[in-house]
């Protein structure tokens, strides 16, 4: 559960660094606006995965 946490935090802060990111757009190229959204989206697809992998793990040690 430490894990999911931990991987929550990080995807909240990358929101908030894309979000200052996109609100000052015009000071940004678009390769960096394009490698920032898919770094937040790797994020997001990490903590998916440990939210699935942890869920399973304690589905299993209950059965």
């Amino acid at each position: 559960m430490l894990k999911v946490k931990l991987a929550t935090a990080i995807i909240g802060i990358s929101s908030i660094h894309l979000l200052k990111t996109f609100i000052n757009a015009s000071a940004y190229t678009d390769k960096v606006l394009m490698w920032q959204t898919l770094i937040h989206i790797a994020f997001l697809f990490s903590a998916l995965a440990i939210a699935a992998t942890d869920r399973a793990m304690v589905k299993a040690h209950h059965d």
